[in-house]
This record gives structure tokens, C-alpha cells and sequence, in this order.
């Protein structure tokens, strides 16, 4: 079966005006109603960098997750976050942004490669302590808009580095939208086989006519693991691609379900998380 993400998360995270927490509570927990694999609802990163998600501590503890097969998942930046977020039994993955772009990685999470490999060491430690899952997303993965360096073997080598280190979750992210179906089928024709004991899953930010083309490259390259926001909205407020948004869930939804795929979704309950996402997103 393949695994749907969904991330309301990335989402709302660039959405100036702050939505109330109930409201967010509220519609968090119809989406764990959903049988998504995963919900990324929340992240524990400064307040000053992501204020619309200032409340994830509150937010998670009225979660009702009794009875939901789908894992909750919050982004952190450092370790300050991954201790913050391993205090809550509820949350089952830490999901840390590493990008192979020096200046990208800056922007993100204000430390250059080799210090955030240092952070990524931590926090590894910190979740494992916790017994929570790690996982990587590898933004950047098909191309380089900031003019750092860029072709497969910088990916590949990356990608060798953090098996090493024991991440067996990788995200490979298109977080401007950049990616060619080219380059995303090849770099996932590459990667899959070469490293079986990592699952790797694609997080991609798209413009709304671009979305089929990458969804086929990943799926014909073996892909089985997707991250989606209901909508298509939001997308990286740090890149400076504002008009880049999430891969559209509808979408992801109705190209599995051509190819044949079992999504293990709720389509009753998922059609009207789509009708709430209307009324929840501008």
C-alpha cells in the first residue's frame, strides 16, 4: 500500500494572520479521522521564525488520536525542539529539514551543512532516547535555484551519509518546484534500489499545472511514499517562492487511485476534510 502524508503543517505555516488554536484543533482532528499514514501538524521551531505554529504544544495535547491509525509528525530545527517535542507520547516522528543547499540550509535553519549534520547527530540521540522516529527531508533534492552546486552525486552522497548516520526516512523535496520529471525519475530510479533499507518518500511544492508530471516520475521510479497539503496551499515561506505550493492531496488521491493504488482512505470522511479545507485556507 502506499503511504499518504498529509501536511497541514507546512500548510498553514505561511499564513500571516494567526489561525485560533481551537479552530486548527478542530480541524486537525477530522483529518486524523481520515486514515491518512501520517499527519505533519505541528512544529517545534521559535516562534519568531514560525509564529503561526507558537500553539503546536498546546494543539497537540487536545489531539485525539484514540482509535486513528494515522502518526503524528512535528518538524523541528535543532535540539531544543527535539527535546520539546519527544516530551509528548502522541508524537511518533521528529521530521528535521536538511537541505544539500549551503545557502538554502542557512535561510532554513540558520546553520550551514557541517554544523547542521552536527544539530542532525543530536538529535538523532535525542529521538532514539525518546524512541521516536526520525525523518530527513533532503530539500533541494532535484536542482539548486541559489546557484550552490548541484547534479546526483552531491544527492547520492548525501543520502550515503545519512544512512551511515542511521536515518532510514528520506524525504526528497522539490521545495521550490524546480524539479524536472527528468531528474526526479532519475533520481529515484538511482536511489531506491541503491539503498533498499531506506524508505524514501516525495515532498513536493509545485505550480498547479506541473503536478501529474511530477507525480508519474516519482511513481514509475518506485516511489510509494507522498506528502500532500488539502488544496495544494502554502508551500516554503523561507525560499522566496511564494506562488510554489504544496502537491495538491486531491491530486496525489485521485492519480493513486488511477494506477490502481489502495489508498486506506476514509473517502466519506476525506471528502469532507477537503469541504473544511475551503473554509480553513484562504
Amino acid at each position: 500500500m502506499v503511504k499518504i502524508i498529509e501536511c497541514p503543517r507546512d500548510a498553514m505555516q505561511g499564513i500571516k494572520t494567526f489561525i485560533p488554536t481551537a479552530k486548527k484543533i478542530e480541524y486537525l482532528n477530522h483529518l486524523l479521522k481520515v486514515g491518512f499514514d501520517t499527519l505533519d501538524f505541528g512544529s517545534f521551531v521559535s516562534p519568531k521564525a514560525i509564529p503561526q505554529l507558537k500553539d503546536t504544544a498546546e494543539v497537540v495535547q487536545a489531539l485525539n488520536t484514540e482509535g486513528s491509525k494515522t502518526s503524528l509528525l512535528a518538524i523541528i530545527a535543532n535540539e531544543r525542539g527535539a527535546r520539546d517535542a519527544s516530551k509528548f507520547e502522541k508524537i511518533q516522528y521528529l521530521g528535521y529539514p536538511f537541505s544539500i543547499s549551503e545557502t538554502f540550509q542557512k535561510k532554513n535553519t540558520n546553520a550551514g551543512l557541517e554544523e547542521s549534520i552536527k544539530r542532525l547527530t543530536n538529535i538523532k540521540k535525542i529521538s532514539d532516547a525518546a524512541k521516536k522516529q526520525l525523518v530527513v527531508y533532503i530539500t533541494m533534492a532535484f536542482g539548486n535555484p541559489y546557484y550552490d552546486e548541484w547534479d546526483f552525486s552531491i544527492v547520492n552522497q548525501w543520502v550515503e551519509r545519512l544512512s551511515k548516520m542511521g536515518i532510514r526516512i528520506l524525504v526528497m523535496s522539490d521545495t521550490v518546484g524546480l524539479g524536472s520529471p527528468e531528474v526526479i525519475k532519475d533520481v529515484f530510479e538511482q536511489l531506491i534500489p541503491a539503498f533498499p533499507h531506506i524508505e524514501f518518500g516525495a515532498h513536493f511544492h509545485t505550480k498547479p499545472c506541473a503536478w501529474r508530471e511530477k507525480m508519474e516520475s516519482a511513481y514509475e521510479a518506485g516511489c510509494r511514499r507522498y506528502d500532500g497539503a488539502l488544496r495544494g496551499y502554502g508551500g516554503c515561506p523561507m525560499s522566496g517562492y511564494e506562488l510554489v505550493g504544496n502537491m495538491s492531496t486531491e491530486n496525489i488521491v485521485r492519480f493513486l487511485q488511477e494506477a490502481g493504488e489502495e489508498t486506506g482512505l476514509d473517502m466519506e470522511q476525506f471528502e469532507m476534510a477537503v469541504e473544511m479545507a475551503k473554509s480553513f485556507f484562504p
